[in-house]
């Protein structure tokens, strides 16, 4: 049984290794999230450190989805601070384990971002995903659109620079 949780930043804290373990687990399998060397936990632990002081601030919300006691994955739902921004919400970070995959977990956990952005005031959400991955597709069957492409826009895990699809989401 898979079970979502929305983590404070005194909740996440003490999960820092767990939250680093999924981030570590999807680099390790290939996956275009900011990092290039999976063998680089310290990065992917500030990377983590720095998500969980937003949460504290309010910048960030943190979603984690939980099987028998072990995170597999998150997804961030970030807040806009600019007063013309206030009405729209970033998804990023949508991180799900190799061995926790193809379960539904992704889906719900988008399902559940939204939402959270909808209870926020949201009615934009953006996000940006390497082109061609599979969840690009995740992302259309959930009504996003595509607003274009961007090339040769980050470095993947084999030093190749894949180009970025950038879409978005109107809700609320």
């Amino acid at each position: 049984m898979t079970e979502i949780e929305q983590l404070s930043a005194t909740q996440a804290q003490p999960l820092l290794a767990a939250l680093t373990e999924v981030l570590h687990g999807c680099v390790a399998d290939g996956a275009s999230v900011g990092f290039i060397a999976a063998d680089d936990r310290a990065a992917m632990e500030r990377f983590w450190q720095d998500k969980i002081y937003s949460l504290a601030s309010g910048d960030n919300q943190l979603l984690v989805a939980w099987q028998q006691g072990v995170i597999v994955a998150t997804v961030m739902v970030g807040f806009s601070a600019m007063p013309n921004g206030r009405h729209r919400a970033e998804i990023s970070k949508l991180l799900v384990h190799p061995r926790a995959r193809r379960q539904g977990i992704a889906r719900r956990l988008m399902q559940q971002a939204e939402q959270l952005a909808v209870e926020q005031g949201k009615t934009l959400l953006v996000l940006d995903t390497r082109s061609g991955d599979v969840a690009t597709q995740l992302y259309l069957s959930m009504d996003w659109q595509i607003a274009g492409s961007i090339p040769l826009y980050a470095e993947s895990t084999e030093g190749a620079l894949d180009a970025t699809t950038v879409m978005y989401k109107v809700v609320g």
